[in-house]
Formats: C-alpha cells, sequence, structure tokens
C-alpha cells in the first residue's frame, strides 16, 4: 500500500485524478477498454471533478460500474448513488457504458445477481473507493463479510453509517436513511488491478488511523485495503491529523 498525505483538498483531488488517468488510458491502450468501479459521497466531489475533466481519458472506452446504493431507493431520491453518477460522471463524460445497481428492483435478488455476473465478466482495471467515518468500505459496515466471493452482497447500515448520510446532507434525519443497502464485497474490491482511495476531512481522522494502523479485521473493513499491493491512499493533513508522526510524514508529499 502506498500512502499520500497532500496539503489541501484540491492537491489531493488534482494527483488522485492524474493517477486515475494514467491508470485508465494504460488499460485503453494495453486492451481497448477500461473497467472501472466509482465511489460516491461526499468525499469523492473533488476527485470526480478534476479527473471527468482530464485530457486524453476516451470515455466512450470506459465501462463503469459502482460500488453500492440503497435499498428501495429509487433514481430519482437525492440521495440516490445512480443519481449522483449520472449527474457528475455519466453526463460530464458521454460514458456509454454503465451498469448502475437498481436498489429498487422488483426482483431485487435477480438484479444482484444480474450485475454481479456483469462486474465479473471481465477484470476490473481500477477501483475508486472512500472509507467512512467508522471505517466501513463501500458499504460494507462493521463487522464486514471479509469471506464471502459474491460480487455484491445485501447488508445492513449500522447507525454509525447512517447518522455520516444524515451529517453530509443526503437526508434531513436518521428516520429517512434507508437501513439496508446493497454493497460491493470487499473481496471483490480487492480483485481490482489498482484501487486508489480517495479519503479527505478531519470526520474521516479517527477511521483512517484504524484502517491504517489498527489490526487488519472485519471490525474496521477498509482495514482490508493492506492486503491489496497496488492499493494507493490519498489523505489531507486533516484525515491523517492521527496517524503516528512516522506514517504521516513517510507519505507527506
Amino acid at each position: 500500500m502506498i500512502l499520500k498525505v497532500l496539503s489541501d483538498d484540491a492537491y489531493l483531488a488534482q494527483l488522485a485524478a492524474e493517477q486515475a488517468a494514467v491508470a485508465m488510458q494504460r488499460a485503453i491502450g494495453e486492451r481497448g477498454c477500461c473497467r472501472v468501479v466509482l465511489a460516491t459521497g461526499n468525499s469523492q466531489l473533488a476527485f470526480l471533478d478534476v479527473l471527468t475533466r482530464m485530457p486524453g481519458i476516451d470515455w466512450k472506452r470506459v465501462e463503469a460500474f459502482h460500488l453500492d446504493e440503497y435499498v428501495g431507493m429509487p433514481v430519482t431520491h437525492p440521495a440516490s448513488f445512480r443519481k449522483f453518477l449520472r449527474e457528475r460522471v455519466i453526463r460530464r463524460t458521454g460514458i456509454e457504458k454503465y451498469f448502475f445497481i437498481e436498489g429498487d428492483a422488483s426482483d431485487l435478488p435477480a438484479a444482484v445477481r444480474e450485475i454481479g455476473m456483469k462486474l465479473t465478466s471481465a477484470p476490473i482495471d481500477v477501483a475508486f473507493v472512500g472509507i467512512g467515518e467508522n471505517g466501513h468500505i463501500a458499504f460494507n459496515d462493521p463487522p464486514a463479510n471479509f469471506e464471502t466471493e459474491d460480487p455484491y452482497i445485501v447488508v445492513e447500515l449500522d447507525a454509525a453509517c447512517r447518522r455520516q448520510q444524515v451529517g453530509e446532507g443526503w437526508f434531513a434525519d436518521i428516520s429517512q436513511v434507508p437501513k439496508h443497502a446493497i454493497s460491493m464485497s470487499p473481496r471483490q474490491i480487492l480483485k481490482a488491478h489498482e484501487i486508489i482511495a480517495v479519503v479527505p476531512d478531519k470526520r474521516k481522522a479517527r477511521a483512517v488511523r484504524m484502517c491504517l494502523e489498527g489490526e487488519i479485521s472485519p471490525m474496521v473493513p477498509a482495514s482490508i485495503l493492506r492486503w491489496h499491493s497496488s492499493t494507493t491512499v490519498y489523505l489531507d493533513r486533516d484525515s491523517a491529523s492521527l496517524l503516528s508522526p512516522t506514517m504521516r510524514n513517510a507519505g507527506t508529499i
């Protein structure tokens, strides 16, 4: 795992987007296409804004999946991750091949199986992820399932995760936040050739410390990123503030 601690969020977004663009261009050059997994949420806004404006990416050769979606949520809901991606990635880039998790499908198990088959039909070149305030990765809250090989699973969201969604402004109060979601499984995330984790903000500092310096454990789901040899974690000074000086300084740019 490579750690990079940047001086500010804008610099973080720029460097992470540059690395992402190189990975995508490499895949397109080698295989004629690039398959990516997209993260959503406030922590990804600046990164995606820069990435979608990066020159030299042939977006029509990109196939996009996403990490998670709420169970029962229509695509028109302001908190829908499908809506987020349509507005912030699909419309900006003109991606033609994108595959959404239909959280409000009438036959949810069939929809989960179908998106899983599409995801695993070929390797994923690069996955973009974040880390939640409770240490979650995608919507895998603690204790996460580190054993399943299923590409997508239905998970129960814990109170900390649901409070985070309220704190980020997606819902007015916790009673409005769904209690279940469809999430890419931790082991499936690790199957990407390269992982880029974008994790700014002071409110992520405790989770970052647990994930990077604590035990690799289902109780700290994003700690599983340390099992992947081609993961780069981008932090700002705030999200890195609780790391040991040795680790923080080693990753500072």
